[in-house]
Formats: structure tokens, C-alpha cells, sequence
């Protein structure tokens, strides 16, 4: 898989001292992430097929698709929190389930269900978390530097139990970059957080990355595809594509879409004509009465051919534009094709398995 690995400055997430900052120069490599045909069964039943996928250092992969589809479970098992039934992940070329204390402290993770202690303060959960991951004693600064991220420093006295939902989310979010980690897997970290704020987190994340670190974010959020350098679309249990955000707008349609507005309808065998020219690459669709949608190789290209196409014909072009392909819209597209030709496949060996027992009993029967 290909990524754009950007570089920048050190952030408000990182610690602010040399010897740390050394630290995770000298262990870059951990950065990375790898998955060879990663299956994961529960009571027999396979719920991830075979997912390959490689994450540079240094950069974000958005893991996207519908409930169920298997992101969490892809996440646990990169972190070596739960065992492949076959295949392996690994972090830093080291397997995810043999890596050692010393590894797992340069990693961090941000479950669906955080551990946080109702009783304590959102600053007395911080630290705890942060004694976990082995930072020293004077990490006072530090606690409140992530704090302040995560927009909290005012309510660091506040017990848990007393945080609102989406107060809990982002102190499980400054639990994750408390010891300053080389790589972190969050499992839909904006969940109940506020768009303003889901905005500021993305752009810190975006901050994150340019100093270096990793992040494998999952989210059902699919706008939130746009602010990922590669998208990772799956759906049941299999990995559909990984791409960049643009390639998965055009993957929706196989191509760039073109809206284009005309003074009159055109007849069937117009558009027929129409669609004959090599620059239209899909079906055209008629949207409206007087407009129409075409799947192009190239849009920049493909808006003076269409021009002069209409021109032949006679036609006006009242509008003619670019149609922007929302994530929303990419996502959706594409998974729907999937199942279909999945769902499709299977019934096609359904009518040949019962035709092919057909015959077996005929032949019996004679």
C-alpha cells in the first residue's frame, strides 16, 4: 500500500524533553504496521477474511465501514490484544502478540470501552494511566499539557462519575497519548464528541502524524475518511480497499462524475450516442427530466467533449459541472456493489450446486 508520510514539527502531545524525543527516534521502526492475511474465528465462525494491509510511519489510516464489519476486531488483534486464528499482524516487524513490555509502552490504544474510575478525577485517572505506561512521578506538566488538548484543564478536579459522556470520551482520548507514543490505534475516538471539538481533535491528530507517529483510527464517522492519508473501506469482514480519500471517491463509480443540465430531455437514442464516446467510462444516469449524470475518465477533460457532443446534437447546456462524490456517498456505493456481487456469487453456486445434485439423482434414479 502506498502512503504519503509527511513531516513537521513536534506537537503538544509529545513531552517536551530530549531524552524522550531521542527515544522515539531511535525506535522508529516501530511506527509501522503490517497484517498478512490476517483471519480472526469466533465459534467457528470467520468474522475477518484474510486482511493485508500495511501502515507507513508517520501517517494516519482511517479504518471505515458499517457496524459489525470487523474494525474492532482488526484493532485488537493488530495490538496484540486478541490471537489470529491464521495470518499475522505486526508492529514494527515484531508479531503484535509477542511484543514486549518494553514495546507496549511505546503504544497507545484507545478501546471503544475505556477503563476509568468513576470515583477519581479526571486528573487522578490521567496520572493513573500514566503510571501504567511507566512515566516518572513529576509528570504534572505533562498531565496538564494533555489535558489542556483535549480541552479538560478546567474540570481536572471533576469526578468521573460527575463527566458528562463526552467529557469521559476525550480524558480516554488523553489516556491513550499520555506517555507520548510512537503509535496509537484509536477505536472511534470522536464517538460523542461535538463537531467543533471532533474538528480540533482531527487537526491535532493531522499534527500528531507530522511529527512522526502513527495513527490506525476506526470510525463510523465516514467524513471523517477526508482527514485520514488512506482509507481502509471494510465490510464483512473483508478489506475492500485502501487508497487514498480522493481514490475512494472515485471508486465509487469507477471514474470522475459529471452533472450536466440541458435545455431539453434527450431521447434514448441520444443518449445512446452519447455514450458511445471513449471518454465515458459508466452508465448514464438521468437524474431529473432535463439533467444528467456521467461516470467520465477525466472531468476537466471530459466537460469540452461533452460540450461539443451536445453541440452535434443540437442540444443546449444550461449547467455542466464536476459532481463532488461525498464520503458518505462513496461509502455506500461501494459497499453496496460488494454485496451485491458477493451476494450474487452465491446464489449463482446455489443454482449450480442444486443443478449439478439434480443431475446426480437423475442419473441414479436411471
Amino acid at each position: 500500500m502506498t502512503t504519503t508520510t509527511t513531516t513537521g514539527t513536534t506537537t503538544g502531545t509529545t513531552t517536551g524533553t530530549s531524552t524522550h524525543r531521542h527515544v522515539s527516534q531511535r525506535h522508529a521502526a516501530l511506527n509501522s504496521v503490517t497484517t498478512r492475511q490476517l483471519r480472526k474465528s469466533f465459534d467457528d465462525v470467520e468474522v475477518l477474511h484474510g486482511l493485508d494491509l500495511h501502515v507507513e510511519p508517520g501517517t494516519i489510516v482511517g479504518l471505515i465501514g458499517p457496524s459489525g464489519c470487523g474494525k474492532t476486531t482488526t484493532v485488537r488483534l493488530m495490538t496484540g490484544l486478541l490471537a489470529p486464528t491464521s495470518g499475522e499482524a505486526s508492529i514494527g516487524g515484531t508479531r503484535s502478540i509477542d511484543l514486549t513490555s518494553s514495546q507496549r509502552s511505546r503504544i497507545g490504544y484507545l478501546p471503544q470501552t475505556p477503563a476509568l474510575f468513576p470515583d477519581l478525577s479526571l486528573m487522578e485517572n490521567l496520572s493513573f494511566h500514566a503510571s501504567m505506561y511507566g512515566l516518572p512521578l513529576r509528570r504534572k506538566e505533562r498531565l496538564r499539557s494533555v489535558l489542556d488538548w483535549v480541552e479538560l484543564s478546567d474540570d481536572a478536579g471533576k469526578r468521573v462519575a460527575d463527566a458528562s459522556g463526552g467529557m469521559q470520551r476525550r480524558l480516554a482520548l488523553a489516556a491513550a497519548f499520555v506517555h507520548d507514543p510512537d503509535i496509537v490505534f484509536l477505536d472511534e475516538p470522536t464517538a460523542g464528541i461535538d463537531p467543533i471539538l471532533r474538528d480540533t481533535i482531527w487537526t491535532q491528530f493531522r499534527e500528531v502524524a507530522s511529527a512522526g507517529k502513527t495513527l490506525v483510527v476506526t470510525t463510523q464517522y465516514v467524513g471523517e475518511a477526508g482527514m485520514c492519508d488512506e482509507v481502509g473501506l471494510l465490510s464483512d469482514g473483508e478489506l475492500l480497499l485502501v487508497d487514498t480519500p480522493a481514490n475512494l471517491r472515485r471508486a465509487a463509480f469507477d471514474g470522475q462524475v459529471v452533472d450536466v443540465v440541458t435545455s431539453r430531455p434527450l431521447s434514448s437514442s441520444e443518449l445512446d450516442r452519447l455514450a458511445e464516446h471513449e471518454f465515458v467510462v459508466g452508465e448514464i444516469e438521468r437524474t431529473d427530466v432535463s439533467s444528467l449524470r456521467f461516470v467520465v475518465d477525466d472531468a476537466t477533460r471530459a466537460l469540452d467533449d461533452l460540450n461539443r457532443s451536445f453541440a452535434e446534437l443540437g442540444i443546449d447546456v444550461v449547467e455542466a459541472g464536476e459532481h463532488e462524490v461525498d464520503y458518505d456517498e462513496a461509502f455506500v456505493r461501494v459497499v453496496q456493489r460488494h454485496r451485491t456481487a458477493t451476494h450474487g456469487a452465491i446464489d449463482e453456486n446455489d443454482s449450480a450446486a442444486e443443478s449439478d445434485d439434480g443431475s446426480e439423482s437423475r442419473e441414479v434414479d436411471s
